[in-house]
């Protein structure tokens, strides 16, 4: 939709992929999330660079809550690096009952983001994270943007593995 694309290239996103990525911006990613109601699954410990399996530079994930966020409605979890033991993408395997790519087996819970509707936490593609259950009777809603700081190819290096779309090109917007 137009007021998503202004969003995913407005001033404020740019900004923020600037501060993390530097002077040379691309949109990698953007997705919806949905927890359904009271049965909304949890989703295991990942990086999302896990879903990746060969190596890339890591990127940025903007995790945009559109509901305000609550460990009842299955918020994200963030595992910082001093207690996951590592800034290195791992091996995720699957998780034969949930289907998840899981990396981190460990018993740290994590630190719940419990955020109103509107905000953003930004956290690296190496970061671990989850999120628990929607145990709620309202859908949970998430809208995630993801940046890179060049074109994340596909394997053999051909195309673009996912969008490859220029927001900010040595420091200056690309309109």
């Amino acid at each position: 939709s137009p007021a998503v694309e202004r969003f995913l290239y407005s001033d404020l996103m740019a900004q923020i992929a600037r501060a993390a990525l530097g002077d040379t911006v691309y949109l990698f990613n953007e997705q919806y999330v949905v927890k359904a109601a009271e049965h909304g699954m949890k989703f295991g410990w990942h990086q999302d660079s896990g879903f990746i399996p060969y190596a890339h530079r890591p990127y940025l994930t903007c995790w945009i809550a559109l509901d305000d966020m609550t460990e009842a409605n299955g918020t994200v979890y963030l595992l910082p690096y001093s207690r996951a033991g590592t800034r290195d993408v791992v091996e995720h395997v699957r998780d034969p009952e949930s289907n998840d790519m899981v990396g981190y087996f460990g018993d740290d819970p994590g630190d719940p983001v419990i955020v109103p509707a509107g905000s953003i936490a930004c956290f690296s593609t190496t970061l671990f994270h989850r999120s628990g259950p929607n145990t709620t009777d309202r859908m949970r809603r998430v809208y995630v943007a993801q940046y890179s700081a060049e074109p994340i190819l596909s394997e053999d290096g051909s195309q673009p593995r996912m969008l490859a779309e220029p927001v900010l090109v040595d420091g200056k917007r690309v309109s």
